[in-house]
């Protein structure tokens, strides 16, 4: 491996490694997904139910498709005629690949449920490694597709318009991820939280029923919401925050490193070893035997040892005398060290996270026992929960920054993320991991499946909440320093902006500016109304799923007695039309924020400035603090349903399900859509530069 990398390491050619290792991985991906398939798909009964789930994913992704695309298409037009054709053309490039990503990973994850529940009749491995490959799937589509789509558009774009304008033109097809992004968190999101919170509102705490009873109404919307949400809304995310890291590097190392084109080159090589480094953690996972936590934690260790270990001749044969960088010369090892912080920040997001919202900790256990006083002190301790898991995560991600910035400065910066983003392939599986275990469990209570069997994907679901929370902790993470990094990009392109027209750059990004407060002012707003309509939504569907669902339970008592089946049609449709509807205004706020403050004449660019690093700052607090606490809701109600407290249908069991159904929208709507939110602002305040500024 270390030989192919060195062959391929060359300045010349570092891009065609990175389009390597790309195809690579989805060639792997597409292995698995031929795994997948062959396993068995259970009797007649589990595969009716994983054919009705996949159907209303498919329905609903196809509108959302549609709904988006019309979108898409207005804001394409005035790239294109206001900006350039070749931003205009690698938007839709970044608009197909994040809905591509996220549409085919859903698929799998489809598949894989039925698949799970089945092998959980043999072993919980053999269970856990089907789920896990069929998360893989999306995890190696999400970093391969995004490294492909850049690097070959950069490649393309750069004979024919030349260097420089390629690398601008990036930013459309980092415009077209985030976008993209944005609606796909937001609308799944919506989805499955509605349908989530509906359920279980009527369906756990009003009728006593379990977890995915097929006489609830909503069990289908909700088992549909974990897919559109978790797996095609999570994959969109990540390669959306992968390709921008990317993008990011690439703009730092062309706009202060011009001089050095293996400045622009580095990024891609690390993102190429980086997809070796994944797959061997998915090989990890299906040969090495033990719990299924140690087991998924294990294969991102490996992950990270392989790149760690193959940074090091990556990046002594980029730079054998070192790099220039704001006029000090930083050696080979000091670069290394930047993108080794990008890892170690991976393995301590991941740590943090794992520890507030695991049930075997403190944390979890502090909620459920406070469920033992009611509703209200769940609700407490929840909150406060979130509250203390900012602490850690941000404190460590200002200690990446010194470093980073010690060892190469901005470029530095701009390196750690990329090696941070460099792990989103074993990351996302992990995350796709988390519904497909889910959905698994459902099946197996639909399916009237032996108790047996549900213990094991009930434990596997347990394992695959953390997980997800772990990867929403990372993404976030990540994003914080991808859009600190684009901030940058920003101020470097506004000067060069200003300097290529002939005039003096004189605008001054200092807190002794009142221009830089009210940017600051308007940016930390900006994740605050986010959130606010994000949560309204999720209210206002799940209010209608719950009066359907007493409607159909009120006009068919026969339904909860096994003699009438529910109308399960009804409730999907519910909240497909309801999270179409509500996610357009949340998801185009940041873009009329930033177009506002950039056209009216009295704010202009500096306070444009003070609004990016507004909303980096607050919202980076708030995504946290959202899906650590909501995470930490969940976890404490399965804490109790293992038999702790309680058990199923005591007190403290109620009050945890009114803390989960307030955590969901939390961990799964709005604090994960602040991720993309974040990054569309700042994208979009450089696409604008020239033509307000």
């Amino acid at each position: 491996m270390i030989t192919i990398l060195l062959a391929f390491s060359l300045l010349d050619s570092g891009v065609h490694l990175s389009m390597l290792c790309a195809a690579i991985g989805l060639a792997f991906a597409f292995f698995l997904i031929t795994a997948v398939i062959r396993k068995s798909a259970g009797n007649e009964r589990m595969q009716q139910i994983s054919a009705a789930v996949q159907e209303g994913a498919k329905a609903y992704l196809n509108r959302q498709v549609v709904t988006i695309s019309a979108i898409a298409v207005v804001i394409f037009i005035l790239l294109f005629v206001f900006k350039d054709h070749p931003t205009a053309i690698g938007f839709v490039i970044g608009a197909f690949c994040s809905l591509a990503a996220g549409f085919i990973g859903m698929r799998i994850a489809v598949i894989a449920n039925v698949r799970t529940t089945q092998a959980a009749s043999q072993s919980r491995t053999a269970a856990l490694r089907i789920a896990f490959n069929g998360g893989a799937v999306t995890g190696l589509l999400v970093v391969g597709l995004a490294l492909l789509a850049v690097s070959i558009f950069y490649t393309i774009a750069g004979k024919m318009v030349g260097h420089d304008m390629a690398v601008r033109s990036l930013v459309g097809l980092a415009l077209g991820a985030s976008l993209i992004s944005v609606f796909a968190r937001l609308g799944g999101g919506i989805y499955t939280k509605a349908a989530d919170v509906g359920a279980d509102l009527v369906g756990k705490i009003e009728k006593g029923l379990e977890e995915d009873d097929p006489r609830n109404p909503a069990t289908i919307a909700d088992n549909v919401g974990d897919n559109v949400g978790d797996c095609a809304g999570m994959a969109a995310d990540v390669f959306e925050t992968y390709a921008v890291s990317l993008i990011g590097a690439i703009l730092v190392g062309a706009l202060t490193l011009a001089a050095e084109p293996a400045a622009i080159i580095y990024p891609f090589v690390l993102g190429g070893i980086s997809v070796l480094g994944a797959i061997l953690g998915v090989l990890f996972v299906n040969v090495a035997n033990g719990k299924p936590a140690s087991m998924l934690m294990g294969a991102v260790g490996a992950s990270a040892l392989v790149s760690a270990i193959l940074f090091w001749p990556a990046t002594h044969r980029l730079f054998p005398n070192g790099l220039t960088v704001g006029g000090l010369l930083r050696t080979p090892t000091q670069l290394y060290f930047a993108s080794v912080i990008g890892l170690v920040m991976t393995a301590v997001v991941v740590v943090i996270t794992n520890y507030y919202t695991s049930m075997r900790y403190r944390p979890v256990q502090k909620i459920a026992r406070a469920s033992e006083t009611g509703h209200a002190t769940n609700i407490i301790a929840g909150l406060a929960v979130g509250q203390h898991a900012t602490a850690l995560p941000v404190g460590f991600i200002g200690i990446a920054i010194l470093l980073s910035f010690h060892f190469a400065g901005l470029y530095g910066i701009a390196i750690a993320v990329m090696s941070m983003l460099s792990m989103a392939g074993i990351i996302i599986s992990l995350d796709s991991f988390g519904p497909i275990t889910d959905n698994a469990g459902g099946i197996a209570v639909m399916s009237n499946l032996p108790k047996e069997i549900r213990a094991v994907t009930d434990e596997l679901d347990a394992v695959g909440n953390t997980m997800k929370a772990v990867t929403k902790g990372y993404a976030i993470a990540s994003a914080g320093l991808a859009a600190l990094v684009l901030f940058g990009s920003y101020v470097e392109e506004l000067r060069d902006h200003v300097t290529a027209r002939g005039d003096v750059f004189t605008f001054q990004f200092s807190l002794t500016e009142p221009k830089v407060i009210i940017g600051l002012f308007i940016g930390g707003l900006l994740p605050f109304i986010f959130t606010a309509f994000s949560m309204d939504a999720v209210g206002k569907a799940a209010g209608a799923v719950v009066i359907e669902v007493r409607r159909q339970l009120q006009a068919k008592p026969g339904i909860l007695t096994g003699q009438d089946t529910p109308d399960y049609g009804t409730c999907v449709d519910i909240v497909t039309k309801a999270a179409l509807r509500e996610m357009i205004i949340p998801a185009l706020l940041p873009l009329v924020f930033v177009v506002a403050v950039a056209i009216i004449p009295q704010l202009g660019p500096v306070v444009l400035g003070g609004l990016l690093v507004g909303t980096i700052v607050t919202g980076l607090f708030v995504a946290i603090a959202m899906t650590s606490g909501g995470g930490a809701w969940d976890n404490a109600k399965k804490f109790i349903e293992e038999g702790n407290l309680g058990g199923k249908g005591s007190f403290a069991h109620a009050a945890a399900v009114t803390g989960d159904t307030v955590g969901d929208p939390y961990k799964d709507t709005a604090g994960p859509a602040i991720n993309p939110m974040i990054k569309v602002a700042n994208i979009v305040a450089i696409l604008i530069i020239p033509i307000f500024f």
